[in-house]
């Protein structure tokens, strides 16, 4: 019996599977925390309230 390759299914369980990995990734990135200066923050709002 001859084995054929099915190239079709093989890309698409390729995709699949691709897209899995890339899903999970994004998933579990975490952003970058960044430092946020509380004081400038207040000031600025304190600002737009006498305006």
């Amino acid at each position: 019996m001859g084995v054929s390759r099915l190239k079709r299914k093989d890309r698409k369980n390729k995709a699949v599977a691709n897209e899995r990995v890339a899903t999970l990734k994004r998933f579990t990135a975490k952003p970058t925390i960044k430092k946020v200066d509380v004081e400038a923050i207040k000031k600025e709002f304190e600002a737009k309230k006498s305006a």
